[in-house]
């Protein structure tokens, strides 16, 4: 769709008519993905006719980038107020997979929104320097929780930073991207609360297992007895 012109006029308040179009745009792109959102109807939710919300974003791709920008942006702050540097590797690592599991247990748009970018093979975020700029620092802070844990002697060496945060995120991705088929094919209910606090666990263990340095376990470094799995800032409360 061609950008329509930037010229109309813009609203007295501008960032909020800018949050208005995204939260609405965030919302119709996650339930209907690129190709089956309609602006006119992102328009309407927003309180703003056509016209204004071109000049804001210039056209239908252009906003998709931008609610893509703003939905990592949204995660990679949500992260930082973990404070991951104050604590031991083992729990910030704890604190890391926990905090990524029930994100996107609360946020289910956010897997939407990169199960349809990932069908546009990214061509969006591969346009966007915004979001590689972002991702620089948040892969040195777990580069740097690496190192921690190595120069302790809980950690492993040679572990890739990016290679383990794709793990963790997988672990979660999966397990709920694929919730329906794994619970009619188990015969579980792999969407109840002690089968998420199980799951949670498990991805603990399984993570920090693999970091553990040769001649620890999982058990040594794993989740402290008596805390329940949920537990950590972002923790979802029972559905």
């Amino acid at each position: 769709m061609p950008a329509s012109p930037r010229s109309a006029t813009p609203a007295r308040d501008p960032e909020q008519t800018r949050a208005r179009i995204l939260a609405a745009a965030k919302a119709e792109f996650a339930r209907l993905g690129l190709g089956g959102a309609r602006v006119d109807q992102i328009a309407l939710v927003a309180g703003v006719n056509k016209r204004m919300l071109y000049y804001y974003f210039g056209n239908k791709d252009e906003l998709f980038r931008a609610v893509l920008e703003a939905t990592y942006e949204h995660i990679r702050e949500s992260e930082k107020a973990l404070h991951l540097d104050e604590v031991d590797p083992p729990e910030a690592v704890r604190r890391l997979v926990a905090f990524t599991w029930n994100y996107y247990l609360e946020h289910p748009e956010f897997l939407s929104l990169l199960n349809s970018e990932n069908l546009h093979r990214a061509e969006h975020l591969r346009q966007s320097t915004k979001v590689r700029r972002m991702h620089s620092p948040f892969v040195a802070m777990i580069r740097k929780i690496l190192d921690r844990g190595h120069a302790s002697g809980v950690f492993r060496d040679g572990v890739d930073a990016v290679q383990l945060y794709i793990s963790i995120a997988g672990l979660a991705y999966f397990y709920l991207a694929n919730n329906h088929t794994l619970s009619a094919i188990f015969g579980r209910d792999l969407k109840a609360r002690k089968a998420r606090d199980a799951r949670l666990a498990h991805m603990t263990e399984f993570v920090l297992g693999y970091l553990a340095s040769p001649g620890r376990t999982a058990t040594r470094i794993g989740p402290r007895r008596g805390q329940p799995a949920s537990v950590g800032r972002g923790a979802r409360k029972e559905a």
